[in-house]
C-alpha cells in the first residue's frame, strides 16, 4: 500500500548516507567496483533499451538529465523468463520461449479458484516458512509466482546505512533464491515493496542496495528476471531506480486512484524500463477528501468492480511497456475498514471485483454475478447523539433475479485508514444495536459512546455477495475508551509474523546511536530468531516503544484491551553481562488525548544467559494500553547490545 509516514522518533533525527552505502553507490553508479557483481548479466535480450552504449536520455519531469548506466548484456536464449522487446518494439515477457501477459492478483487466498477465474500469476511480498508450499500448491493449478524478497523499510526501523543490517539483508535474500530459484513455478523475484518510502523515493543508499542486490540475484539465477515495487511514481523515484539501479529489468508501481493515468505519467518520466502495476484496486483513503465529520467515504463493492474492470483495460492497452498487473487482494484483509481493498468477504464469499476480473481474464462474465447495491443512505445527518435510533434505506437486487437476503453490522471505526499495509486488529461489533432490520432498511440504536461508527449491509444471493457502509459520528467528549479486545495470551515480540498491532516505531533519545534487529540469529532463546538491540555511542540515552498505532505518541485512538492479564513476561539477555535496562508499558501519560490507562517499569541488570522477567499487572486497569512495551537505557561509558525474545501478555 502506499502513503505511509516515516518512523516515529523522539526527537526526530533524519539519517544520512553511510561510508558502506556510498561506496556502493560510487561502484555501481560509474561502475569502478571491478567485482563479477558488478560485470553479472542481465536478462534483457538484445534490442533492451539499457543497451544504449551510455547515450543521453531525456530530460525527465524534474529537468535533471540523466543517463541509465549501461550493463554487460547476457546471452540468454536459453533462459526460462527474459524481457525482450519484440518485431514491434514493444515490450514482452518471454516464459519458456512464448509471450506471457501477467494476469494476476495479490494474495494466495484459494488458488484453485483463481486459476478458474482465469488467472495466471499471484504475487508475495516475503519469503517465510510456508513459501515453498504456496509455490507447490501454485505449480498444482498452473499459477506462476512473482516471489517477493522483502526488503526493509526504515519507518519500521530498518536502516539502510547500517552495515550490519544491510549485509544480513543481503545474505537473507541470497538464501531465498538459491533456495527457490529452480522451482517450475517462479516466474520472477519482486525485489522489495515500496521500501523506498512515500515521498521522494531517492535515496542514494536505498537504491545502491537495491542494484547491488539485483546484480548478486542475477549472478545466482540468471533464468528469471528481477523486479522492485515502488509506492507510484511521484517524486524522483523513477529517476532514481533508472540512474542508481540500472540491474533492475522490471518497474513494479502499487497505484489505486491513478492508476488509469500510469501509461501517460510514465512516459512523460521518460521511463525506458517495462512496468507491471503490481497492486490495483479502489482509490485508497489516503486518496480521498475527507467527509462532513473528518472521516472517508467508502464505495461500495458494485461501483469498486468498475474500478478494477477499467485499470485493467487501460493497462492491458499499453502494449508498448506494460507486462502484466496484479488486482489486489485475493482475499480478505482488515486495512482501513473491513472490505475496503478485500475482493472477497471475511466467510469467503466473492464481490463484483471477482466478477469484473473473471470477465477481463476470460472474456467472458461468470455464469452467476454477485448483487448489485444501488445505493444505501443514511435519513437524516451523521453527526449523531448517544443512544440515538437512525434509519437506512438500501437498493439491491441480483442480476438472475434470484433472492437476496441482507445482513446489517454496525462496528467501530478505528479512524487510523493509512496503514501502510500493516496488521490492524478486527474492530468491535454491536450486534444489540440493530433494534430492527430487513432487506431494504435497518433501525439502529447508537451506542453511548463516542467516535466513529460504520453501518455495513451485506447483501448475498447464496453465492456471492455485495456490501457497502455509512459511515456515522456520536459526538461526545473523548474518554478512555477501551482498545481492541485481545485474547490472551497475546505475544507481540520475538518471532516475525505475529498478528498484533503494537510496532516499534518509536525511537527515543539519541536515535541515530540505536540498531535494531527485529529477527536476529544470534542465540535466539526460542525459534529461529530474537530481537537484537544495539546502543553505540559511550554516552546519552536512547529507547524503543511499541505503539498502537504506529508513529503515535497519545494523538490517536488505538491500543489493546488487555483486561485479563495478570502480567507481562518476556526474556532477555545482555552480550556482556551487566547492561542496566529499564523495561515497562504504559508509556502516555493523562496529558496526552489517547493516553495508557496503566503504567509499569522495571530496572533490570542483565545477564549473559537468557533469563525471563515479568512485570505484575494486578490491580492494573488495562482497557486501553497503546504503548505495550518499552525499554530504555543511559550509557554507562562502553556501547551496549542486549537482546529481547517472546514478550507476551498473560493471563
Amino acid at each position: 500500500m502506499v502513503k505511509m509516514v516515516q518512523r516515529s522518533r523522539m526527537p526526530l533525527m533524519s539519517s544520512g548516507l553511510g561510508r558502506t552505502a556510498f561506496l556502493l553507490l560510487l561502484s555501481f553508479v560509474f561502475g569502478s567496483c571491478g567485482c563479477d557483481a558488478a560485470k553479472s548479466e542481465s536478462p534483457f535480450a538484445k534490442n533492451s533499451p539499457n543497451e544504449s552504449g551510455g547515450k543521453d536520455e531525456p530530460k525527465v519531469a524534474s529537468e535533471a538529465t540523466w543517463k541509465s548506466t549501461p550493463l554487460t548484456p547476457i546471452s540468454n536464449e536459453n533462459a526460462k523468463v527474459r524481457v525482450v522487446k519484440n518485431e514491434n518494439g514493444q515490450f514482452e515477457l518471454l516464459r519458456d520461449g512464448k509471450p506471457y501477459f501477467v494476469k494476476g492478483a495479490g494474495g494466495t487466498a484459494s488458488l484453485e479458484k483463481l486459476a478458474k477465474a482465469g488467472a495466471n500469476t499471484i504475487r508475495t511480498w516475503g519469503v517465510d516458512e510456508n513459501t515453498g508450499k504456496l509455490l507447490d500448491e501454485a505449480h498444482k493449478h498452473g499459477i506462476a509466482v512473482c516471489v517477493g524478497l522483502w526488503l526493509g523499510h526504515e519507518r519500521h526501523g530498518f536502516n539502510y546505512s547500517d552495515y550490519d543490517q544491510v549485509v544480513k539483508q543481503i545474505d537473507d535474500t541470497l538464501k531465498a533464491v538459491k533456495k527457490y530459484k529452480d522451482h517450475p513455478a517462479l516466474l520472477m523475484w519482486g525485489v522489495g515493496n515500496e521500501m523506498e518510502g512515500y515521498e521522494d523515493g531517492s535515496s542514494p543508499a536505498v537504491w545502491s542496495h537495491v542494484e547491488h542486490l539485483c546484480q548478486l540475484i542475477k549472478r545466482e539465477d540468471p533464468n528469471h528476471p528481477t523486479m522492485t515495487v515502488i509506492a507510484e511514481i511521484g517524486g524522483r523515484k523513477i529517476e532514481a531506480l533508472h540512474r542508481l539501479a540500472p540491474s533492475i529489468d522490471i518497474v513494479g508501481i502499487n497505484s489505486y486512484g491513478g492508476v488509469r493515468s500510469i501509461p501517460r505519467r510514465y512516459r512523460k518520466l521518460k521511463a525506458t524500463k517495462p512496468y507491471m502495476v503490481t497492486e490495483f484496486g479502489p482509490k485508497g483513503p489516503w486518496e480521498l477528501n475527507k467527509n462532513s465529520i473528518g472521516s472517508v467515504d467508502e464505495l461500495t463493492s458494485s461501483a469498486k468492480a468498475e474500478n478494477y474492470r477499467l485499470a485493467y483495460r487501460t493497462l492491458k492497452e499499453d502494449e508498448e511497456y506494460c507486462l502484466g498487473c496484479f488486482a489486489f487482494l485475493w482475499g480478505n484483509k482488515q486495512e482501513a475498514t473491513a472490505t475496503w481493498f478485500g475482493m472477497f468477504l471475511e466467510d469467503g464469499r466473492k464481490t463484483a471485483a471477482v466478477d469484473a476480473m473473471i470477465e477481463e481474464w476470460t472474456g467472458k462474465a461468470p455464469a452467476n454475478l454477485c448483487p448489485v447495491i444501488e445505493s444505501l443512505e443514511l435519513v437524516g445527518s451523521p453527526l449523531l447523539d448517544k443512544g440515538q435510533t437512525i434509519e437506512l434505506k438500501l437498493k439491491a437486487n441480483d442480476p438472475e433475479n434470484k433472492p437476496i437476503q441482507v445482513k446489517w453490522q454496525l462496528i467501530e471505526d478505528p479512524g487510523n485508514y493509512i496503514t501502510g499495509g500493516d496488521f490492524q486488529n478486527k474492530p468491535k461489533e454491536h450486534a444489540e444495536s440493530i433494534v430492527e432490520s430487513g432487506n431494504d432498511f435497518a433501525k439502529i440504536k447508537m451506542p453511548e459512546k463516542s467516535g466513529l461508527y460504520r453501518v455495513y449491509a451485506l447483501v448475498g444471493d447464496g453465492e456471492g455477495a455485495a456490501v457497502a457502509n455509512v459511515v456515522l459520528l456520536v459526538k461526545g467528549a473523548k474518554i478512555a475508551e477501551p482498545g481492541f479486545k485481545a485474547e490472551l495470551p497475546h505475544k507481540f515480540a520475538g518471532e516475525t509474523g505475529l498478528k498484533t498491532p503494537f510496532v516499534p516505531t518509536g525511537w527515543m533519545g539519541d536515535t541515530k546511536a540505536i540498531k535494531m534487529d527485529d529477527a536476529s540469529k544470534v542465540d535466539p532463546k526460542f525459534g529461529n530468531n530474537c530481537l537484537e538491540f544495539q546502543f553505540d555511542k559511550a554516552e546519552g540515552w536512547g529507547g524503543v516503544v511499541w505503539q498502537s498505532p504506529e508513529n503515535d505518541w497519545g494523538d490517536k485512538p488505538g491500543g489493546l484491551d488487555l483486561t485479563g492479564a495478570t502480567k507481562l513476561t518476556f526474556w532477555a539477555r545482555g552480550k556482556s553481562g551487566d547492561e542496566e535496562v529499564k523495561f515497562g508499558l504504559g508509556l502516555l501519560g493523562r496529558e496526552k488525548t489517547y493516553y495508557d490507562t496503566a503504567k509499569r517499569e522495571i530496572l533490570i541488570k542483565l545477564t549473559k544467559e537468557w533469563r525471563q522477567y515479568t512485570i505484575k499487572l494486578d490491580k492494573a486497569d488495562l482497557k486501553r494500553i497503546k504503548t505495550g512495551f518499552y525499554w530504555s537505557l543511559e550509557s554507562k561509558g562502553d556501547p551496549i547490545t542486549f537482546y529481547v525474545d517472546e514478550v507476551q501478555y498473560e493471563k
